[in-house]
């Protein structure tokens, strides 16, 4: 699995000198940090897999917030905080309805700013991290057989193995082979991660056949969602 880029804060602003001091709270945290001159030069530049945060300098009424909605479009998810001078309950209401994370009227909100970009950066690694990991388990459920795929959502509905063993017409030592099979195969290690990294594949999983446990032996079992907490 790949590795998620080290942060990076970026900084878009007309004025870099204005923000002299916006760039060294934001340099002095542990992530790199970049001055763009505009949002063209920003996007175009941008390694869209980065994690980090946007800092958007507002300059009179706000036309900066534009690239709030470019950000959308283009599908880039970097949290925005946005830094007025000249701020208003108006610009703030217009920030917000942009994407904006943190709306912070300068300079009276330089001292809380770090602490706002240290929120603001690990949540989005964390968030990454998740979609990482959705990733990579999504890509290994793509590898398991149909019976696989049959024996992995009885496990996740909560039955025993012998309730599986007779849904599917096997013997509880084929159930215990499939499971250890599924633990290998999806790289987990234990039945709670096996339904916390799984469960949502296996209801999404459209193709695979509803079934009446038992229904082979004339002696039907309700499939009760059993699932560990």
């Amino acid at each position: 699995m790949c590795l998620v880029p080290l942060p990076c804060i970026h900084l878009v602003t007309r004025d870099a000198a204005a923000c002299g001091q916006v760039a060294l709270l934001a340099s002095s945290l542990p992530a790199g940090f970049r001055v763009w001159p505009d949002a063209d030069s920003f996007l175009s530049a941008l390694d869209r897999e980065a994690t980090g945060a946007l800092l958007v300098e507002l300059a009179g009424t706000g036309p900066e917030l534009a690239l709030l909605g470019r950000l959308g479009l283009m599908g880039i998810d970097l949290p925005v905080i946005v830094l007025a001078r000249d701020a208003t309950v108006e610009l703030c209401r217009q920030a917000f309805k942009a994407g904006a994370q943190e709306f912070l009227p300068l300079p009276a909100a330089e001292g809380s700013l770090p602490e706002v970009l240290r929120k603001a950066v690990g949540q989005h690694v964390l968030e990454r991290q998740r979609q990482q990991r959705s990733r990579h388990a999504r890509s290994l459920y793509t590898r398991l057989s149909e019976r696989e795929r049959e024996v992995l959502g009885l496990v996740v509905a909560g039955l025993t193995n012998k309730e599986i063993a007779r849904a599917l017409v096997v013997s509880p030592r084929t159930v215990e082979v499939h499971r250890s099979r599924l633990a290998e195969k999806l790289e987990t290690d234990s039945l709670a991660q096996l339904v916390r990294q799984y469960a949502d594949l296996v209801d999404e999983d459209a193709c695979r056949p509803d079934l009446v446990c038992g229904q082979a032996w004339g002696a039907p079992l309700a499939v009760t969602a059993r699932r560990p907490v």
